[in-house]
């Protein structure tokens, strides 16, 4: 009877040994408490166009990016990896993006567009290495001039751009870093200069964010095609973009477009050609709207040094640390007619 229970005994103890063998293999809720540190890790720096924490010093120059935007495009590549994009009219009811990256380098940047002047002066704001495919004639001058460093896929089309097999063009160049950086060096570009920070938020002014409920927010560029929605993730804490009722994510992965800073402003638009390509004055302010944390604010524009940023009371407001999406839309109709905020 003894040897029973002993055996009985045993065999209970090495069955409880062999659970928590199981369980010790699991990272439950360890991995949640490492989760939690390594946010509340202290960095010694941040990325300029980013805010986001780094140990390293976050050395590189900014390279701003013509992507398009039309339906044969999409989904692009590279975009959830830029630290802003701005997004504006190029011609009639046309969007297209200027993808800046910094803190991160894409493997592959497209499709890439022609260049707008108004684009390559935000590229110039940010002493951005500028990369296009074409040109309008305003734009043409202003390359041609010197105004800014830039590579241009009508000389380096082949060579540094190449078009994929499975678009049709002019929806089908694509550059990779690498060959960024190649077209930099040999054209004696300077990669190492990092650009001037914008202003962040910190932890204690996140906890205290105030403004608005807006949970979705859609804006018209007259088409429904190039409309843009915005649609706040509680989970996340971040917007995810809708085009054309299409969520945003990369070609490759599928991976989402996940934004912290979503800004509208309204600029001042003049058609100036019989193809709708217009000149946007993005010097003179404006009124905005900043979303963040699924909270909006009514805000004023400025172009402060060629960075534009939103201004309340006649103060800087700082970003939450993370991805920013810039939409400019014409002052005609304005923010009343051209957004709408669902605040339910």
């Amino acid at each position: 009877m003894k040897l029973k229970v002993t055996v009985f005994i045993l065999a209970v103890s090495m069955l409880i040994t062999g659970c928590k063998s199981e369980e010790d293999a699991k990272p439950k809720e360890k991995a949640i408490e490492t989760s939690s540190k390594v946010e509340e890790k202290q960095f010694s720096n941040a990325f300029p166009l980013s805010g986001i924490g780094t140990n390293e010093e976050p050395e590189g120059r900014a390279v701003a990016v013509m992507i398009n935007n039309h339906p044969d495009a999409r989904p692009q590549s590279g975009l959830s990896q830029a630290d802003i994009v701005y997004e504006m009219l190029a011609e009639a009811e046309v969007t297209r993006f200027l993808a800046v990256y910094q803190s991160e380098k894409p493997e592959k940047v497209g499709p890439v567009r022609s260049a707008r002047d108004y684009y390559i002066k935000l590229a110039k704001g940010l002493d951005a290495l500028f990369i296009a495919h074409g040109y309008s004639p305003d734009a043409k001058a202003l390359l041609a001039g010197g105004y800014v460093d830039h590579l241009n896929g009508i000389a380096y089309d082949g060579t540094l751009f190449k078009r994929v097999d499975f678009r049709k063009a002019p929806h089908n160049s694509y550059i990779t870093y690498k060959n960024i950086e190649k077209g930099a060096e040999d054209n004696s570009f300077n990669l190492d200069s990092q650009p001037d920070s914008f202003t962040f938020l910190t932890k204690e002014q996140l906890k205290d964010l105030q403004g608005n409920p807006a949970p979705s927010v859609m804006i018209s560029y007259g088409s429904k095609v190039f409309d843009v929605t915005f649609e706040y993730d509680e989970e996340s804490g971040k917007y995810k973009r809708f085009s054309g009722g299409e969520q945003t994510v990369e070609y490759e992965k599928e991976t989402p477009v996940l934004l912290d800073n979503i800004f509208i402003i309204e600029a001042s638009h003049q058609v100036v050609d019989n193809k709708g390509r217009r000149d946007i004055n993005l010097e003179n302010g404006g009124k905005g709207y900043l979303l963040q944390k699924g909270k909006m604010n009514e805000v004023q524009w400025q172009n402060k040094d060629g960075h534009i940023v939103p201004i309340k009371n006649g103060a800087e407001i700082g970003l939450v640390p993370g991805k920013t999406w810039v939409n400019v839309i014409p002052d005609q109709p304005g923010l009343i007619e051209s957004v709408s905020v669902d605040s339910e």
